[in-house]
């Protein structure tokens, strides 16, 4: 197991725009690679990532059980700390016993009959805001569908109110660029005052559902309580956080990147279309698998690990490479081909073990609702101009995608 090969460039714009026929060199290559410009292992096949997510002799913080200079890390910039306090505290980056007390008591208030109870809206808004676009004859679909969708569902979940939800999307962008490789100084001033301005604002919320709870996640936040616990109010800020973010930052980026996957594989488009009501379920997984949203996951090793031979001390970090896992051809038949009517599916964009996401229902609804609405409205859907790319490598999504009908 050698260095990873020039091909992998995290920060080069043709990389971002294509990043498979690299991680087809890294598979071939080997199971571990260490990545200097990142200090981190790079892990590309489908068996290891899938396997990893799920050893516990990794974790999403080493914090549990060492200092930082344990660890032999140093600590974040005190200036970085509002972020900190937000990230830390949220499920995804607890590990045991304080994620499984989390997640089970956000389980409590984030119920499949919770999300269930969500369909008829997100249903109905991905039909109206499909319905806008068509009368339009066309838009930035991204704006128009891919962003929107998500970003209400979720603040009509949390029970943010209408006037406020503008604010969301910015304040989560500036957060969630601090989850790419090597943030600039700029990108972590952004995140931290995101951090703040969202807390302060969740704060608030919280106090006022205490006083006056309503038929929302934030109040059944509040209200979850299980042997004696309950979340904090830190906890219940961090959680709410995560569950925007995460909750469409990959839907917004699995729509628009899936749409695009079908402009260029116009056969599977028109078997889509030709019945959407057979295909849609397997669509959408295959669309999550064939590019999918989130490329790149994060471990730090508690215990050396030991990859195809290569030990793998602890104090290092792995990049558990979830877009090349997805297209292994050790997992998937002919990965590199868009086949909608795939069944076999290990996809792990939704990731695995303890800290597999809790909204992965409501992340399909949401897929398979905006899809049908096109489908059905926008029959003669087409693009109208070539996408714009985001920079970003790790949440990897288009900027805009325009269409007309």
């Amino acid at each position: 197991m050698g260095d990873a090969p020039a091909a992998f460039d995290p920060w080069s714009p043709d990389f971002v725009a294509d990043p498979y026929p690299a991680y087809a060199e890294l598979r071939a290559r080997g199971r571990a690679h260490y990545f200097p410009a990142s200090d981190q292992w790079l892990v590309p096949r489908h068996a290891d990532v899938s396997a990893l997510l799920r050893d516990r002799r990794l974790g999403r913080t080493y914090r549990h059980r060492f200092t930082h200079e344990e660890f032999g890390r140093t600590a974040p910039p005190p200036e970085h700390e509002p972020f900190h306090v937000l990230n830390d505290h949220g499920m995804l980056d607890l590990e045991a016993p304080a994620h499984t007390r989390v997640r089970r008591l956000v389980s409590k208030a984030f119920t499949p009959r919770t999300v269930e109870r969500l369909r008829p809206y997100v249903e109905g808004l991905a039909d109206r805001l499909v319905a806008g676009l068509v009368a339009d004859g066309g838009g930035d679909l991204v704006a128009r569908v891919a962003e929107p969708l998500p970003v209400a569902v979720i603040a009509e979940m949390l029970g943010i109110p209408e006037g406020d939800r503008r604010l969301l999307r910015p304040w989560s962008a500036a957060i969630c660029g601090m989850y790419e490789l090597n943030p600039p100084a700029v990108t972590a001033r952004r995140a931290v005052d995101a951090s703040l301005e969202f807390s302060a604002y969740l704060r608030r919320l919280i106090a006022t559902r205490r006083a006056d709870p309503g038929d929302d996640l934030v109040s059944g936040l509040i209200a979850a309580y299980d042997d004696g616990e309950s979340l904090s109010e830190q906890e219940m800020i961090s959680t709410c956080v995560l569950l925007l973010n995460a909750g469409h930052e990959a839907t917004v980026n699995a729509t628009a990147n899936g749409w695009h996957a079908l402009f260029r594989h116009p056969a599977q488009l028109a078997a889509l279309r030709a019945d959407p009501a057979a295909l849609l379920p397997t669509a959408v997984e295959e669309l999550l698998r064939y590019d999918t949203p989130l490329q790149l996951f994060e471990r730090w090793v508690l215990d050396d690990i030991e990859i195809g031979g290569t030990v793998i001390p602890r104090g290092s970090e792995v990049a558990l490479l979830f877009g090349s896992a997805n297209r292994d051809p050790a997992a998937f038949a002919r990965p590199e081909e868009l086949d909608l009517a795939r069944t076999d599916n290990p996809h792990i964009s939704f990731s695995a073990g303890i800290h597999y996401c809790i909204g992965a229902p409501l992340a399909r609804i949401e897929l398979a609702a905006s899809l049908a609405a096109l489908l059905r409205r926008a029959p003669k859907l087409r693009p109208a101009a070539g996408p714009e790319r985001k920079p970003d490598f790790v949440i990897r999504g288009l900027r805009s995608l325009p269409v007309e009908v």
